[in-house]
């Protein structure tokens, strides 16, 4: 073997090598890497120091308007007053409260899971996207920020739908304040796309004012819940309330009145469990919904009880205006989601005790008919819908922006960021109203919840698995200081989310979990250089499981029946050992494949290691023909000496190289298999 130092700094070019590696060993680094190698090792996040270290004046929200406000308008939405009583007429009480402690439970588990990322390191603006992909990588963090946009899209279109239903059933005609609103499924989408427009407007010209009008508007809808309440114990007598005239099921019979019972145990018993089959016949209650005349299953009616409770990521998507949102994300959503729970829990017993069920299935805006007052109902479906959409297309706007700034997507959405103006993403505002327009199209309420649902599910789920990927590889930069998780949590909320997606609409799902499978793929594969520097939960993955086979692995168990070569292969010049790299590549026959390379020289301490500055050159390498193969370089002061370091050194555990190879020693000229028109084919790699 010729000795002699490689030289590959120009071939490395050629191959699109990534130069020399910054190399810190035996140096005195900088007051600033210091800090930043400090926060890495203690679990922060490396890319968000400097504006971690940089007071942004642009945060200024608190726990409660940044985090609490929004996520209790997004859980009450359209659900609070709109559906309560369609829940209750279809499921019955008992059912009801399970279904409304299975849908909080799913979301305590996704919320503890986001509570850990969310402490893990610091947050920027992209809420749930920028948390996760800063955290996995781009391939799980650009596929679960797709999903969550379009779950927002498609939330921002279900509370819009369901402003407009309270808006008709109140000024359309048959309304119970006034009569100017023309009704239809046409009109419908034109009111709907109105609100729309003016979401779209607000967004562009005071996305950040709406955010601290949130407590203001928090204040109307909690005091005309608060009116529903009193007017359950205020309105302790009968009351016959009018069925809506656009319900064809009951108007075209015998009659046109539910009965609002007061406190009654008869009441209770009747609503308390599942509906009797003849009454079902009888009132058409749990057969048939008569805005869209469909049949009403379970999976309607969880997937419209979750569709209406899944705005926890309300707060986070505000991290980008959030002074501590480390703090203020997981105490604030915890608080909204059990105020909500309770708040909900109340609400039913009240309407299970005091509605009659054929009024709550044929009139799902009933406590219009038994407040003190009528109007606090109107105000309280209008404020809570139309900040409820509004808080979902700011979300998914800035959830696509930041998808945008990433470069996650390329030029597919490049041109979204070329509309700015300023820090408001103008581009993904309008793309956002777009679709939340597109999504309108589907039809009522009820049908929208069902897609909501699942979106909301998928994301929830891949969260989850995200969290569980990170606890499993025991990374060591996944340090959250919020404790109360663990794996189990995070796999309780996988198999929750999971199941409940199936039940909900199997097909759908189905579609849902190979869309999301396929962005990872193409993210995975196209996935640009500059967000290698994330990181990624797969390597750690890979890390942790081939450690752990490692030492299973048992040189002493070795057997002749399996022994297979493991190379060493000695390469002085890899322009002229193109033809030798190959050809042992393919003697290897799935075997140790060790590429070494000794540098003739002195290391003395406190300089860089010679060896490190040439390693990232051979893996471009390697790269470059397409072999798989390791890569090992070491410092010797002759090679004889760097060889006896690479025989013993060489490999891991069992896994050491039982055959040394050297290139035929002549005096032939080497050629430069680099500058050849022909080039040894790289497919010959198995």
């Amino acid at each position: 073997m010729a000795a002699g130092e490689a030289s590959i700094n120009s071939t490395n070019a050629e191959f699109g090598g990534t130069g020399e590696a910054e190399a810190v060993v035996g140096e005195r680094a900088p007051l600033l890497t210091q800090r930043k190698l400090f926060r890495s090792l203690s679990g922060r996040d490396i890319s968000s120091t400097s504006s971690e270290e940089n007071n942004d004046s642009g945060r200024t929200l608190g726990t409660f308007e940044g985090v609490f406000a929004p996520v209790c308008l997004s859980q009450f939405s359209a659900l609070l007053f709109l559906r309560v009583g369609f829940i209750i007429g279809n499921l019955g009480l008992l059912a009801s409260c399970g279904s409304l402690s299975l849908a909080y439970m799913i979301l305590l588990f996704t919320i503890l899971s986001v509570c850990a990322i969310s402490t893990n390191g610091a947050v920027e603006g992209g809420g749930a996207y920028y948390m996760i992909s800063r955290t996995l990588g781009p391939e799980f963090g650009g596929a679960i920020g797709a999903l969550f946009f379009f779950a927002n899209i498609f939330s921002s279109a279900l509370y819009t739908t369901g402003c407009v239903e309270g808006l008709v059933d109140n000024f359309g005609e048959s309304g119970k304040i006034a009569h100017f609103l023309r009704e239809g499924r046409w009109y419908s989408f034109a009111y709907g796309s109105a609100v729309n427009v003016f979401n779209m407007l607000v967004c562009l010209v005071g996305a950040g004012l709406f955010a601290k009008l949130t407590v203001a508007i928090l204040a109307i809808v909690l005091f005309c819940t608060l009116s529903v309440i009193l007017s359950f114990p205020i309105n302790d007598f009968f009351i016959p309330v009018p069925i809506p005239a656009a319900n064809p099921l009951v108007n075209d019979s015998y009659t046109l009145y539910g009965n609002y019972t007061g406190f009654s145990a008869l009441t209770l018993k009747e609503n308390l469990g599942l509906p009797s089959e003849p009454y079902r016949d009888y009132t058409t209650c749990s057969g048939d919904d008569y805005e869209t005349c469909s049949i009403v299953t379970f999976a309607l009616t969880f997937g419209v009880l979750f569709s209406g409770v899944t705005g926890i990521m309300a707060g986070a998507n505000m991290s980008g205006e959030l002074k501590e949102p480390g703090r203020s994300i997981p105490f604030g959503t915890l608080m909204a989601t059990l105020f909500t729970f309770l708040t909900y829990l109340l609400l039913f017993v009240l309407t299970a005790s005091t509605s009659t069920r054929f009024l709550l299935c044929n009139n799902y805006i009933f406590m219009m008919g038994v407040n003190i007052w009528k109007p606090f109902v109107t105000v309280g479906i209008v404020t809570a819908t139309l900040s409820a959409s509004l808080s979902n297309i700011i979300g998914s706007s800035r959830v696509l922006a930041a998808l945008v700034k990433d470069n996650i997507y390329g030029k597919m959405t490049r041109f979204i960021g070329l509309m700015s103006c300023g820090s408001n993403p103008v581009g993904a505002v309008v793309v956002s109203a777009i679709l939340v327009e597109g999504v309108l199209l589907i039809g009522g309420l009820n049908t929208i919840a069902k897609f909501t649902s699942i979106f909301f599910l998928l994301s929830y789920l891949a969260t989850n698995l995200a969290c569980l990927g990170l606890e499993w590889a025991s990374a060591p930069n996944f340090r959250p200081t919020f404790r109360y998780f663990s794996w189990w949590t995070t796999l309780l909320g996988i198999i929750g989310n999971g199941a409940m997606m199936f039940v909900i609409s199997p097909s759908v799902a189905g579609i849902c979990v190979i869309m999301l499978l396929v962005l990872v793929i193409i993210l995975h594969l196209q996935s640009p250089s500059e967000h290698h520097q994330w990181g990624s939960i797969s390597q750690a993955l890979i890390f942790h499981q081939v450690r752990k086979y490692l030492l299973l692995l048992d040189s002493r168990k070795d057997h002749v029946k399996f022994w297979r070569p493991q190379m060493l292969l000695m390469v002085n010049n890899p322009r002229s050992a193109c033809p030798l790299i190959d050809f042992t590549n393919d003697l290897k026959k799935s075997g140790l494949y060790v590429l070494g390379h000794v540098k003739v020289g002195n290391y003395n301490e406190g300089e860089r290691d010679p060896a490190a500055e040439d390693y990232p050159k051979w893996m471009a390498l390697v790269d470059h023909l397409k072999v798989k193969a390791f890569v090992e370089v070491t410092v010797g002061r002759t090679v004889r000496e760097g060889l006896h370091h690479l025989v013993r050194v060489s490999g891991l555990g069992a896994m050491k190289p039982n055959t040394i190879l050297f290139g035929f020693r002549d005096n032939t000229p080497s050629q430069d298999f680099f500058t050849r028109l022909i080039l040894l084919s790289p497919e010959s790699a198995v």
